[in-house]
């Protein structure tokens, strides 16, 4: 009987774990990373000769529909000059984060420690103290990665990503998550 109850305790949090993962394809699938980025921002400091710009202070950045937060951002780019041919400007490569990091889009939201949002392979990765939530569903482990192409979610139970190192947000350093089911009529 005990062994039962593991095997559908089992199947059930794997089928949990597909509805959720289901639910934030359709929110972060396909996800347009060449849209323009806005910034907001108590402080804006660009270093030039570094190819960078450091955001403090409340800080928003919005792009395609989708939102992230924090208290700094470290935004890497390069110059493209478009030799006179009116596309000169600058693309943005990679956008650090980290202070109470919350990134949104429609009804789900991710938050951790740090962040890092490559643009070029569409992958953000959030570390630290990772929740994951879309309505009453909540997911948390230590690392969460989020595919903008696929809008596949993971989360691990420690920051390094599964291995002996690094900080795991539980002693086990384990995933746990909470998931709503639909009331059934007996």
């Amino acid at each position: 009987m005990k062994r039962t109850l593991i095997l559908l305790s089992t199947a059930f949090m794997g089928t949990a774990a597909l509805m959720f993962a289901g639910a934030s394809a359709q929110v972060f699938k396909n996800h347009d990373s060449n849209a323009p980025v806005n910034f907001n921002a108590d402080r804006i400091e660009v270093q030039d000769r570094a190819d960078r710009v450091v955001v403090s202070g409340n800080v928003v950045v919005t792009q395609a529909g989708m939102t992230l937060n924090a208290a700094r951002m470290t935004v890497a780019y390069n110059n493209q000059p478009g030799g006179g041919t009116g596309t000169d400007g600058i693309q943005i490569n990679r956008i650090d984060a980290s202070g109470n990091v919350v990134v949104t889009k429609a009804d789900q939201t991710a938050r951790g420690n740090v962040a890092i949002y490559d643009l070029n392979s569409k992958l953000i990765t959030m570390l630290g103290n990772v929740t994951l939530t879309q309505g009453a569903n909540k997911l948390t482990g230590g690392r969460l990665v989020m595919d903008l192409n696929s809008g596949r979610s993971t989360v691990d139970g420690r920051s390094s990503g599964g291995g002996s190192t690094g900080t795991a947000t539980s002693p086990s350093g384990r995933v746990s998550g909470t998931f709503t089911v639909p009331q059934r009529k007996n």
